[in-house]
């Protein structure tokens, strides 16, 4: 079987999904189009020698619609025989088109593709797809659908996670990441969007609340409250056993951000051939899924699934970056493999860096790269959770410079 290497990984800023966001005016091809203009400026690589785009994006709708991952990389000025297509596993989307793109290479089917993903939750909200799983009263109620809050408020019911220990744990997240950023933890992945006067729109990921404090998350309401009657009846029909209480806030939820990401991967062989230099390469990658009514606990399974098939251990790894989908979510994968505090998202997270779904996975594995480089270390995990009860992990072994 073929290596499967990562050359390199190019992501944005990420902007607050809001009217007045840095990113509000730009579509999400917009977003795209630098990242595929970076990696042919940052590598000896010519677009006409890529085999294949593969891009995840959880709302396939209106702007983000018409398969975007063909078509960015056509605005992008990317030659037509470049092909793509366009991925959705909610919010594991992103990380999922980089395992298949990992996987292409590793069959010997193509030697040389760009995965990654896009979300413009500005312009194209969640559940603005009108998805059957939320908005088809027989299929929501055959599925058992609730909101994903509601999931994360019932693990926190479930394991005991008191209002408290969220807000410590949302905490550190800001702080982790208030100090990446000033420490330019981040600088070697960011590709900025400049204005027509070639300003940047955003000098870097733009929802880190420096300010906060236990004081100020303690006085945030519940946040699911309004859908707690809906929730209940479903949890009911599940874990009669449990009493749905709302307790996550805004604080213990990951930001609403625009962004998007790009990885470059290819072959032992063909980066030889192009010079091109990998950093680390894709050891394993799983997905599984779990019961969806807790939904957010798909990557605990999915991680058991890469370990056993690896024979690995949790104590071998020397860093996880697991997304923070909400406060109770990475708190009960922590338990379940009992990772130290000083492994675990140690550049903070989605809570407070945001959760642009299906460009998150790139983002993660950016982080976990640069992070692996920065501590001289070999070994990382990428893990994320999504709808419904899926979750995708991903094992990445980080290559000495003399390699390959």
């Amino acid at each position: 079987m073929n290596e499967a290497y990562i050359v390199d990984m190019v992501r944005l800023p990420r902007a607050q999904a809001t009217a007045k966001g840095a990113y509000s005016d730009l579509t999400p091809v917009d977003l795209l189009k630098p990242l595929f203009i970076a990696l042919t400026e940052r590598q000896p690589l010519n677009p006409i020698d890529v085999e294949d785009v593969l891009l995840g994006c959880a709302t396939q709708s209106g702007e983000q619609g018409a398969n975007i991952g063909k078509i960015a990389s056509l605005y992008a000025g990317w030659p037509a025989q470049v092909s793509g297509v366009t991925l959705n596993r909610f919010c594991c989307s992103g990380q999922d088109a980089i395992n298949l793109a990992a996987a292409k290479i590793m069959s010997g089917m193509e030697s040389l593709v760009v995965a990654g993903g896009v979300e413009h939750l500005g312009r194209v909200p969640m559940f603005s797809d009108q998805g059957a799983w939320f908005s088809n009263p027989e299929v929501s109620a055959a599925t058992r659908f609730m909101h994903m809050g509601l999931s994360a408020d019932l693990l926190a019911v479930q394991h005991g996670y008191e209002r408290a220990r969220l807000d410590e744990f949302s905490l550190r997240s800001h702080q982790r990441a208030a100090r990446a950023i000033n420490e330019g933890r981040f600088d070697g992945s960011l590709v900025k969007i400049c204005d027509d006067h070639g300003s940047p729109l955003l000098q870097q990921d733009d929802a880190v609340r420096t300010t906060a404090s236990l004081e100020s998350m303690a006085r945030l309401p519940a946040a699911f409250t309004d859908f707690v009657a809906q929730g209940a009846g479903v949890v009911a029909q599940v874990y009669p056993q449990d009493t749905l209480e709302a307790r996550h806030s805004v604080a213990n939820a990951p930001a609403l951000v625009d962004g998007a990401s790009l990885v470059l991967l290819g072959s032992g062989d063909r980066c030889r051939e192009l010079g091109l230099q990998p950093r680390a390469r894709v050891r394993f990658f799983s997905n599984a899924s779990d019961e969806p009514v807790r939904m957010l606990t798909g990557h605990i399974r999915s991680t058991e699934k890469l370990l056993k098939s690896t024979g690995l251990q949790a104590g071998d790894i020397d860093f996880w970056e697991v997304n923070e989908s909400f406060a109770a979510s990475v708190l009960l994968f922590q338990e379940s493999f009992s990772i130290p505090d000083d492994k675990l998202n140690v550049n903070g997270g989605a809570i407070a860096l945001g959760h642009p779904l299906g460009a998150t996975g790139g983002n993660l594995l950016a982080t976990l790269v640069d992070i692996l480089e920065q501590h001289n270390t070999e070994l990382g995990i990428v893990s994320i959770c999504g709808g419904a009860g899926v979750g995708v992990t991903t094992l990445v072994e980080r290559l000495p410079a003399s390699r390959v």
